[in-house]
């Protein structure tokens, strides 16, 4: 297995509400600052989202991709990589562990691999930074209610 790169944060909210934020996938736009469209292709027979298309900006790095999601129960989501410009691969997750009744502990996993040269301490670096920063936007869109 590929390695990835880790990252936790304690929001203060219900893994439920938490849950019902990652999966709103048209307000990604809204929260997090790469992600400019977001376009559910297709739903599961519970109306969660299979495939996601999503337009990136993330300065160096623009590119229209499409992920495939698997939901395992109510706390974890993770996806992989269907098609994309820039990216070779990309698999990621987030797994919710509810630490009481309004905190979840959220962890997000993320590996990338680009078409173009990186080194791997430069690529694990990228992902650190991309994993902070949605856990920092998924935190304050959760705590804000919005």
């Amino acid at each position: 297995m590929a390695e990835f790169t880790s990252s936790s944060i304690t929001i203060e909210a219900a893994a439920a509400d938490v849950m019902g934020v990652i999966a709103d996938f048209a307000r990604y736009p809204d929260w997090t600052g790469e992600v400019k469209e977001a376009e559910v292709l297709k739903t599961d027979d519970e109306g969660r989202a299979e495939q996601v298309r999503l337009v990136m900006d993330a300065g160096a790095i623009k590119d229209d991709q499409t992920l495939a999601y698997t939901w395992t129960g109510a706390n974890e989501v993770s996806w992989t990589l269907v098609k994309s410009q820039m990216l070779r691969s990309l698999d990621g997750s987030y797994i919710l562990k509810p630490v009481s009744d309004s905190a979840t502990e959220v962890t997000y996993q993320l590996t990338v691999d680009v078409k173009i040269p990186m080194l791997g301490m430069i690529k694990r670096k990228a992902e650190k930074v991309i994993i902070d920063r949605a856990l920092a936007g998924l935190k304050k869109r959760v705590e804000s209610g919005a």
